[in-house]
């Protein structure tokens, strides 16, 4: 019975279904409302609960009092013959009534809030946030943005749930108090409403400013997070320097900061209480002092004075209870408001509102005067004119910053231009979807990672549908077969069911780069692009692969980036940047009897550590790099 019961309640929210549209609001209420009224029902079930479990808590007072009158009848065995129906009534709202209540509102708020809206809340930052571009995940620590998603979720649920029933809670319980006392005698009221207006007093003073130390409290607690997480990404570089003890002075400052914080918070929480516990203990002299006046004057009977002496107490526990509460929501609420910064944002780069998806059918790509500044003070490229012909293999040479790698992410719409537009096959990818020209370019990068999944995962996110034969032949293409088959993970997991661990830290780097290179074999896209696709090779693999790559490019349109220019020398056509300006275009032969940039870049590399790893002996004479490869 209690499995379909849970289920029951457990399957109230969806939380894993399609979000509504847009970014959750900036605004504290409208972001906690953009969650809250997706599981609007549930929340008005919660207050109809929490106000049957205030009503029932107040029951139990008035019952107390009904059987202290009980006991102090004159006639005893007339008065509890006369007792019966309350009895039973008694026994029916003790033993059925009250715990059915009680069962409903755990169902609701155990069972179908707390899981769901904390799962609902996570799934829909998640997929907000996975949707950011590219560099909104270059301004932060991914530790840090990661946590944010992650305790949002609960923090949300947490402060909204406990919210609503402590407020929700108090008000009733205290309204139903001053009428049932009001009642029987208006005086007895008098110290409740009293309590009830110092209360407000003392939560208009100290809330806010519990809200502004929790929010500071947990903006140096993110701080924490994003220091440990950036020492243990980089832990190989501590360990190269043997810098632990730096790495505990970066981290002990955030932690002292984040206790002194605390340690204001915590001030504030102390005198809130205190003051709390001196407005409760005042309530129960002051009732007290009421109904033993009455009593002695005869104007109140014993039964009535059983009666307001738990109720003023339950109220002292239960604004215990609140107080305790609303120090851990406005904790909550600064998580939620410190979570906001990552998450509150609208996405950076959004298609048009009648984008297409691209649709390549012979590859052109055409830069037409093509600028693009980072800011108004930093242009990167200026006026770049270049089209690239139908399966055209091209290579983008220049010094670091020269704008290679900006062109690159331009094409992949990583950013928008800043003037001038880009075309693939007369199509301008400003007007086309993002995730549709993504979808047309496979790219190689020079810092590979992987993902922390097995190797047939990785391989097969080129291409989700693949089978395992095409995941196997990506593979035996890209040289990457061999070591795959004699892998064996920390749980067992042997060939391409073993896990690569975190970034693919489980693999050399030669062994990452090849598994990317067989992603992008698998995905087999029109549109190839190589950045220093063969670095982390060593010269058996990187040359094996080189011959796979050059397969891999028949039929496509290539643009490769590599400062060894060797590795680069033989594809169609030559594009030299310098300083965001195409300063020289044409074949290796060509570029070299032009006699500029080209030719003193190869210079330099034919004159330097390249040539001299390779000296002709035989004929005494230095090999250029062009003929090292070959």
């Amino acid at each position: 019975m209690f499995d379909s019961l849970f289920k029951v309640f457990e399957s109230q929210i969806q939380a894993t279904a399609a979000p509504p549209g847009g970014a959750p609001p900036p605004a504290l209420l409208a972001f906690y409302w953009h969650f809250i009224r997706q599981a609007r029902k549930l929340f008005l079930a919660m207050l109809l609960s929490c106000l049957l479990v205030a009503l029932s808590d107040t029951v139990t007072p008035v019952l107390i009092g009904r059987l202290v009158g009980l006991m102090t009848a004159t006639d005893r065995p007339a008065a509890l013959r006369n007792a019966w129906p309350m009895l039973l009534a008694m026994l029916g709202f003790l033993l059925v009534l009250r715990p059915l209540v009680l069962l409903f509102d755990s169902l609701l708020r155990f069972n179908a809030v707390m899981p769901g809206l904390t799962s609902l809340v996570r799934w829909q930052n998640h997929w907000h946030v996975v949707r950011q571009s590219w560099p909104f995940f270059q301004d932060d620590f991914a530790g840090r943005i990661a946590n944010r998603v992650m305790q949002t979720g609960n923090a949300l649920r947490e402060s909204a749930v406990s919210g609503v029933r402590a407020v929700w809670y108090i008000v009733i319980y205290g309204l139903t108090t001053i009428v049932l006392l009001g009642l029987a005698d208006w005086r007895l009221a008098v110290p409740t409403v009293c309590w009830f207006a110092g209360y407000v007093v003392f939560l208009r003073y100290f809330v806010p400013r519990m809200r502004d130390l929790s929010k500071v409290s947990s903006d140096v607690r993110s701080k924490i997070m994003a220091r440990v997480v950036d020492s243990y990404t980089n832990i190989l570089t501590v360990k190269l320097f043997a810098r632990p003890t730096d790495e505990d002075t970066y981290v002990r400052k955030v932690i002292d900061a984040h206790k002194d914080a605390m340690g204001r918070h915590m001030r504030l929480v102390t005198q809130f209480i205190w003051m709390l516990w001196m407005l409760n203990a005042l309530l129960l002299v002051a009732t007290a002092a009421v109904g033993l006046y009455l009593w002695q004057g005869s104007q109140l009977e014993v039964a009535v004075f059983a009666m307001a002496l738990p109720l003023a107490w339950q109220i002292t526990s239960a604004a215990g209870w609140v107080s305790w509460e609303v120090a851990g929501i406005f904790e909550n609420v600064g998580v939620v408001q410190e979570g906001m910064q990552s998450i509150a944002q609208p996405h950076r780069m959004v298609d048009v509102a009648d984008a297409r998806p691209l649709q390549i059918t012979r590859g052109e790509i055409r830069f037409e005067r093509l600028s693009f500044a980072y800011d108004a003070t930093r242009p990167v490229l200026r006026n770049i004119d270049l089209t690239i012909r139908p399966g055209e293999r091209i290579g983008l040479i220049g010094r670091s910053g020269a704008g290679k790698s900006t062109l690159v992410n331009l094409l992949l719409r990583f950013f928008d231009a800043s003037s001038g537009r880009i075309l693939i096959d007369g199509q301008d990818l400003a007007l086309a979807t993002q995730d549709s020209v993504r979808l047309q370019i496979g790219m190689v990068t020079q810092d590979t990672s992987l993902l922390h999944r097995s190797i047939t995962a990785n391989i097969r996110y080129g291409k989700p549908e693949a089978t395992m034969d095409e995941v196997i032949q990506a593979a035996r293409k890209a040289q990457a077969y061999d070591f795959i088959a004699a892998l064996r993970d920390w749980k067992g997991r042997e060939g391409f069911e073993a896990h690569v661990g975190e970034r693919g830290v489980k693999l050399s780097g030669g062994q990452r780069q090849r598994i990317a290179i067989a992603r992008v074999v698998l995905k087999d896209a029109p549109i190839l692009i190589l950045d220093e696709a063969t670095s982390a090779l060593d010269s058996e693999a990187e040359l094996a692969i080189q011959q796979q790559l050059l397969g891999l490019m028949d039929g496509k349109t290539v643009i490769a980036i590599a400062h060894r220019l060797s590795t680069i020398a033989r594809l169609d056509r030559l594009i030299v940047l310098d300083e965001g300006r195409i300063v020289e275009a044409g074949s290796h032969a060509a570029l070299l009897a032009l006699g500029g940039h080209y030719s003193d870049l190869w210079r330099h590399q034919s004159g330097g550590f390249l040539a001299e790893t390779a000296p002709d002996r035989a004929r005494g004479r230095t090999l250029s790099p062009l003929e090292i490869d070959t």
